[in-house]
Protein backbone atom coordinates (compact mmCIF):
# COMPACT_ATOMS: atom_id res chain seq x y z
CA UNK A 1 0.00 0.00 0.00
CA UNK A 2 1.23 3.46 -0.84
CA UNK A 3 1.32 5.24 2.50
CA UNK A 4 1.95 8.65 0.93
CA UNK A 5 -1.54 8.59 -0.59
CA UNK A 6 -3.36 8.57 2.74
CA UNK A 7 -3.21 10.50 5.99
CA UNK A 8 -2.99 7.32 8.05
CA UNK A 9 -2.98 9.11 11.41
CA UNK A 10 -6.26 10.82 10.55
CA UNK A 11 -7.86 7.66 9.16
CA UNK A 12 -6.79 5.49 12.08
CA UNK A 13 -8.19 8.10 14.45
CA UNK A 14 -11.49 8.07 12.54
CA UNK A 15 -11.54 4.27 12.55
CA UNK A 16 -10.89 4.07 16.30
CA UNK A 17 -13.33 6.81 17.26
CA UNK A 18 -16.08 6.56 14.65
CA UNK A 19 -15.89 3.00 13.38
CA UNK A 20 -15.77 1.37 9.98
CA UNK A 21 -19.41 2.09 9.07
CA UNK A 22 -18.93 5.84 9.44
CA UNK A 23 -15.72 5.67 7.41
CA UNK A 24 -17.53 3.79 4.66
CA UNK A 25 -20.28 6.42 4.62
CA UNK A 26 -17.65 9.17 4.48
CA UNK A 27 -16.00 7.50 1.50
CA UNK A 28 -19.30 7.05 -0.35
CA UNK A 29 -20.18 10.69 0.23
CA UNK A 30 -16.70 11.80 -0.85
CA UNK A 31 -16.97 9.80 -4.08
CA UNK A 32 -20.32 11.42 -4.87
CA UNK A 33 -19.06 14.92 -4.08
CA UNK A 34 -15.74 14.41 -5.88
CA UNK A 35 -17.60 13.54 -9.09
CA UNK A 36 -19.50 16.83 -8.80
CA UNK A 37 -16.37 18.82 -7.94
CA UNK A 38 -14.42 17.32 -10.85
CA UNK A 39 -17.26 18.19 -13.23
CA UNK A 40 -17.39 21.72 -11.82
CA UNK A 41 -13.62 22.14 -12.17
CA UNK A 42 -13.90 20.91 -15.74
CA UNK A 43 -16.70 23.39 -16.45
CA UNK A 44 -14.65 26.24 -14.98
CA UNK A 45 -11.77 25.20 -17.21
CA UNK A 46 -14.06 25.05 -20.24
CA UNK A 47 -15.39 28.53 -19.43
CA UNK A 48 -11.86 29.79 -18.70
CA UNK A 49 -13.21 31.13 -15.39
CA UNK A 50 -10.37 31.57 -12.92
CA UNK A 51 -12.62 32.42 -9.97
CA UNK A 52 -14.75 29.30 -10.44
CA UNK A 53 -11.60 27.20 -10.96
CA UNK A 54 -10.27 28.38 -7.61
CA UNK A 55 -13.59 27.95 -5.80
CA UNK A 56 -14.19 24.40 -7.01
CA UNK A 57 -10.57 23.35 -6.43
CA UNK A 58 -10.87 24.79 -2.92
CA UNK A 59 -14.06 22.80 -2.20
CA UNK A 60 -12.54 19.56 -3.42
CA UNK A 61 -9.34 20.28 -1.51
CA UNK A 62 -11.32 20.52 1.72
CA UNK A 63 -13.27 17.35 0.99
CA UNK A 64 -10.19 15.33 0.08
CA UNK A 65 -8.36 16.55 3.18
CA UNK A 66 -11.23 15.64 5.45
CA UNK A 67 -11.18 12.01 4.27
CA UNK A 68 -7.41 11.72 4.41
CA UNK A 69 -6.61 11.65 0.68
CA UNK A 70 -3.26 13.34 1.14
CA UNK A 71 -1.91 13.35 -2.43
CA UNK A 72 -5.22 14.57 -3.85
CA UNK A 73 -5.23 17.33 -1.23
CA UNK A 74 -1.65 18.36 -2.08
CA UNK A 75 -2.43 18.42 -5.79
CA UNK A 76 -5.43 20.66 -5.17
CA UNK A 77 -3.36 23.03 -3.01
CA UNK A 78 -1.29 23.73 -6.12
CA UNK A 79 -4.19 23.71 -8.57
CA UNK A 80 -6.31 26.10 -6.52
CA UNK A 81 -3.90 28.99 -7.00
CA UNK A 82 -2.81 28.04 -10.50
CA UNK A 83 -3.02 30.76 -13.12
CA UNK A 84 -1.57 28.50 -15.81
CA UNK A 85 -2.78 28.49 -19.38
CA UNK A 86 -5.90 26.48 -20.17
CA UNK A 87 -3.96 23.57 -21.71
CA UNK A 88 -1.79 23.19 -18.62
CA UNK A 89 -4.86 23.34 -16.38
CA UNK A 90 -6.42 20.63 -18.52
CA UNK A 91 -3.35 18.46 -17.84
CA UNK A 92 -3.61 19.25 -14.12
CA UNK A 93 -7.27 18.20 -14.15
CA UNK A 94 -6.53 14.94 -15.95
CA UNK A 95 -3.77 14.16 -13.47
CA UNK A 96 -6.13 14.99 -10.59
CA UNK A 97 -8.80 12.63 -11.95
CA UNK A 98 -6.28 9.77 -12.13
CA UNK A 99 -4.85 10.59 -8.71
CA UNK A 100 -8.33 10.71 -7.20
CA UNK A 101 -9.25 7.27 -8.60
CA UNK A 102 -6.00 5.81 -7.30
CA UNK A 103 -6.42 7.39 -3.87
CA UNK A 104 -9.99 6.09 -3.54
CA UNK A 105 -8.82 2.58 -4.44
CA UNK A 106 -6.02 2.77 -1.86
CA UNK A 107 -8.48 4.05 0.76
CA UNK A 108 -10.78 1.12 0.00
CA UNK A 109 -7.87 -1.34 0.29
CA UNK A 110 -6.79 0.22 3.56
CA UNK A 111 -10.31 0.03 4.94
CA UNK A 112 -10.71 -3.62 3.89
CA UNK A 113 -7.35 -4.47 5.47
CA UNK A 114 -8.24 -2.68 8.71
CA UNK A 115 -11.61 -4.31 9.25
Amino acid sequence: MNDTQLDLDLLENYLNNLGKEVLLKMLVLYKQQAAIYLADIGQALHNNDQQQWQEHCHKMKGASGSVGLLEVYKSLVNMEKSTAAQEEKNQQLQKLQQLNKKAIAIFEQWLAYNS
